[in-house]
């Protein structure tokens, strides 16, 4: 696991999207895996931005996303589907049958389920996912309690996620579906690389917890301590509780400007 700590969101979601942009310029068909919520927002706008400045090409990439509320249309306001099309998809090269959201409006939830991991299998698998942390340590949708062995599935969500969200949905608890469709644990952690962002002091001790504490299904996250090949981009208030905080600084300012990016 590699800890990046920035000074704030705007500089550690262009570090990532260095990471990013880097994979697609090297294999131009990259598998990426990516998430939605305000936290990857600057990420997405940094990888347009290189797009249509810099020419970062996207027509061959596949992308899947972590998961979708039950109960959402696609042209839903707050479905991940359209979240993705509004901030990354209808901007930048990328061939729309090749962009993939779990169904939320599908009549057969297993069956779409087993689909879609057959159908990130038939890609070659994730090359790059890219992940959030909730407030209490899930990835994905995968709560509190989460299998580390676990696939793509319907969960329900924590009344901490409910809450947590409901600033979408007009801070209406209410108008917060309880049910989602979200990739496993075991399924994020097939992965090639793993990219996590994290940002704000109501980060921080989940954050913590992810990076020091114990790995257990009680902070989902913690799993990525497993992972060969996990970044954890965060700004200062993210890492504001980190015991080791100076020697994550200290590794990373002495690597070679080559490797930054890798």
């Amino acid at each position: 696991m590699e800890i990046i700590i920035k000074e704030n969101e705007q500089l550690a979601s262009e570090a990532a999207a260095k990471v990013v942009a880097r994979l697609v310029r090297e294999k131009p068909n990259a598998v990426l895996g990516l998430a939605t919520g305000s936290t990857p927002l600057m990420l997405y706008k940094e990888l347009v931005r290189l797009h249509q400045e810099e020419g970062l090409d996207f027509s061959q990439v596949s992308t899947f996303n972590l998961d979708e509320y039950i109960g959402l249309s696609p042209d839903h306001e707050q479905s991940y589907r359209r979240f993705m099309n509004k901030n990354l998809f209808n901007h930048i090269n990328i061939e729309m049958d090749n962009t993939h959201v779990p169904d939320g409006m599908t009549d057969d939830i297993p069956g779409a389920c087993a689909a879609y991991e057959l159908a990130i299998l038939d890609e070659g698998g994730i090359d790059l996912q890219v992940l959030g942390i909730g407030s209490d340590g899930h990835v994905g949708f995968n709560e509190p309690t989460s299998s580390f062995a676990s696939r793509t599935r319907i969960k329900t969500l924590t009344q901490q996620t409910v809450a947590d969200n409901a600033r979408f949905f007009c801070d209406d608890e209410s108008k917060v579906p309880n049910h989602c469709i979200t990739m496993g644990i075991g399924t994020i952690m097939d992965a090639k690389m793993n990219v996590m962002l994290a940002f704000g002091e109501g980060k921080a001790a989940a954050v913590a917890a992810t990076i020091e504490g114990a790995v257990t299904s009680m902070i989902p996250a913690s799993v990525l301590q497993h992972h060969p090949t996990a970044k954890i981009f965060i700004d200062e208030g993210a890492a504001s509780t980190l015991t080791l905080s100076d020697y994550y600084r200290w590794v990373y300012c002495g690597k070679p400007e080559w490797q930054k990016d890798l």
